[in-house]
């Protein structure tokens, strides 16, 4: 039986995944399949080839089609979506041959040219933007870099290798080079002061200018290109199937949780955690912990980013966990009841989660978690697990408070993450940012559906339907998500604690003083 609807492609850092929907969206199957770095490198590279990634992707597909085929489906498929992870650098020639493996967002080599860029043009460019990475190419690597005629990240290698077609959203292109609100294009004044970097000093000999180099900035909606003959062989679909402009997974995540209004902020707690907020206006100056790219229409994305995420939660609920003989799943049974009834003030702790560095917050040395204020009253596993997490917590609004200088607005918090699936660590949440925190029922597939709600997009502009882009996200908001507003009295509470918190974060350059 053959069923209409929209190929999601996600390729992500350590696997590939596809997904079929229906018109729809909702989810009829979904395909994966793996890939590995490129071994034997040192500790801060990290390298993926993209012939993997396209094998990767023919695998998933034949796993998708037999997932189907099993269900009686045979798809027909009216676009593509496609995202990626964000900021790796993929070369290629004039002829469009890959010219190495990829340096991934990961890759930790060129943290002298973000800073650098950042002083040269005014703008934040964490080390992990692609443009630090080809600025570290040009000096590192002259021979790679003199025959390079094409630069994009793994979605856009992707999208390239479907359609032949150099193309990419705006939302994967900012991660590339900062763009200009204005134009909604990469920042011309930018590229003109980057070039005249580049070819001030001796490797920039022969290396083309970067706008050559770079892809074609395309917003949602708008012509992503079309299945070539290879692409419709490696996908079995075919010619001329139409294409989504690819995605950051940033950006899609971002579309999967149905965000495209100024004032809405994602949360997404785990290992990491990353709060994007759509702003209203570009971000002025640069701040240490905010990061700027952009939603797939075109809207300013303001994000804090944490390595610190629930790490130092995790290991003090295993702890207690091994204290009993039992396993990470017995801590979380017996502590996380306790943290939820614990005190707001955690009976006096605080806590500092820093397991590892933590950039944004100028914490250049990990290893130096703690808890402060620990007595035999208050020595209870639900108070310093909740210490532990509300001191992430803290952490990000630390992170926030220049977009708070600014006056971004923070209308809605939606959170996903691990955190999720106790949703009443939400209320947590709300009154710690004094902000209303929604849970969503659905729109809990992650990025490869958001790459599907970026083909039906596609697809609705090709036929000249398609609403604006935040009318359509909401559109396809479903079931009844979870709710929390602040309570007065806990807010209060926890402002004091958050300005301990501040205290002690400030402090914490005399803890790394002391060494391990």
């Amino acid at each position: 039986m053959k069923r209409t609807g929209f190929l999601g492609i996600d390729a992500g850092t350590q696997g590939l995944s596809v997904i079929f929907t229906d018109d729809a969206l909702t989810i009829l199957a979904a395909g994966e399949a793996g890939y590995e770095m490129v071994p034997g490198l040192a500790g801060d590279c990290y390298e993926q080839a993209p012939a993997d990634w396209e094998r990767a992707l023919g695998a998933a597909m034949r796993d998708l089609r037999a997932k189907l085929s099993a269900l009686g489906i045979e798809p027909d498929v009216r676009a593509i979506g496609i995202c990626g992870q964000m900021h790796g650098e993929v070369l290629a020639d004039d002829l469009g041959r890959s010219l190495g493996p990829a340096r991934l967002w990961c890759d930790g080599r060129n943290e002298a040219e973000g800073h650098e860029l950042t002083e040269r043009l005014g703008v934040k460019c964490p080390k992990r933007i692609t443009s630090a990475r080809w600025l570290w190419t040009i000096r590192n690597r002259p021979d790679v870099a003199t025959r390079t005629a094409h630069m994009t990240t793994p979605a856009g290698w992707l999208a390239f290798r479907l359609t032949g077609a150099w193309l990419l959203g705006i939302g994967d292109a900012a991660g590339m080079f900062p763009i200009d609100q204005a134009t909604l294009d990469y920042d011309a004044r930018l590229l003109a002061d980057f070039d005249a970097l580049v070819h001030a000093g001796a490797g920039g000999r022969g290396v083309r200018p970067l706008r050559d180099l770079l892809p074609k900035v395309r917003r949602a909606g708008q012509d992503g290109g079309s299945l070539d003959g290879h692409g419709a062989t490696l996908l079995g679909l075919p010619v001329g199937t139409p294409v989504a402009p690819a995605e950051g997974d940033q950006p899609a995540a971002l579309t999967g949780s149905l965000i495209g209004v100024p004032g809405t902020v994602s949360m997404s707690f785990g290992t990491s955690v990353v709060a994007n907020a759509v702003g209203d206006r570009p971000f002025r100056g640069i701040a240490r912990s905010v990061d700027h790219f952009c939603a797939p229409d075109g809207k300013p994305i303001n994000m804090v980013w944490l390595r610190n995420g629930t790490t130092a939660l995790n290991a003090v609920v295993e702890m207690f966990g091994r204290a009993s003989g039992g396993g990470r799943g017995d801590g979380f049974a017996a502590v996380i009841p306790q943290l939820l009834s614990a005190p707001d003030d955690c009976g006096g702790l605080a806590a500092l989660p820093f397991m590892d560095d933590e950039p944004g917050l100028g914490v250049s040395r990990g290893g130096s978690a703690c808890i402060v204020g620990l007595n035999e009253k208050n020595a209870m596993p639900g108070n310093v697990a909740k210490a532990m997490l509300l001191a992430t917590m803290f952490d990000l609004r630390l992170g926030s408070e220049p977009l708070d200088d600014q006056h971004f607005p923070r209308n809605e918090i939606v959170l996903s993450g691990g955190l999720a699936k106790t949703p009443a660590l939400g209320q947590l949440l709300a009154d710690v940012f004094n902000a209303p925190v929604v849970i969503l029922d659905g729109a809990a597939e992650g990025t490869a559906w958001g790459a599907t709600l970026m083909a039906k997009y596609r697809a609705l502009a090709l036929a000249g339907r398609a609403p604006d882009w935040a009318a359509f996200l909401a559109s396809h908001a479903s079931g009844t998500p979870t709710r929390f507003t602040p309570r007065a009295a806990t807010v209060g509470i926890l402002a004091d604690r958050y300005a301990r918190h501040r205290r002690l974060v400030a402090l914490h350059g005399q803890l790394e003083s002391i060494g391990p």
